[in-house]
């Protein structure tokens, strides 16, 4: 039923719960799994002009944040038997990054965590998840 999933995650406790359900589920119905980090491409607007340091520095800190967490996801892959593709994908909104990418990679299902961000962000900000759901074409499991 579920033979490619889009695993959004973020490295968060939740993303990581969300990890264990998508490799179940790929591993149950005989599926894959791509894992998705998003990375706003560049947030100090300006700044990057000025000082271009800022900005190889802001996107070699992001890289190695996406490999740290694509690493883990690679063992626990390997450890359930489930085939692993990554995705580093920079857009400024992470839940439109995310939906696009699940539309590009035809997912047959999106598995995000529940509460990627917290306390003010997530009041500013609003859930990730929840404007996934919103922007979806595509079926959305939200792991609490």
């Amino acid at each position: 039923m579920f033979k490619h999933i889009l695993l959004a995650t973020d490295g968060s406790a939740s993303a990581e719960h969300a990890a264990h359900k998508a490799l179940e589920l790929a591993r149950i119905h005989g599926g894959h799994v791509t894992a998705a980090y998003v990375v706003d491409p560049y947030p100090y607007i300006g700044i990057g002009e000025v000082n271009p340091m800022a900005l190889q520095s802001y996107m070699a800190a992001a890289q190695h944040a996406s490999t740290r967490v694509f690493v883990q996801l690679a063992d626990q892959a390997a450890a359930a038997g489930v085939q692993l593709q990554v995705q580093l994908v920079e857009n400024m909104q992470a839940a439109r990054g995310i939906a696009q990418l699940a539309d590009d990679i035809a997912a047959d299902l999106i598995v995000i965590g529940s509460h990627g961000r917290s306390g003010v962000q997530k009041l500013v900000l609003g859930s990730v998840a929840a404007k996934v759901v919103a922007l979806s074409t595509r079926p959305v499991l939200v792991i609490r």
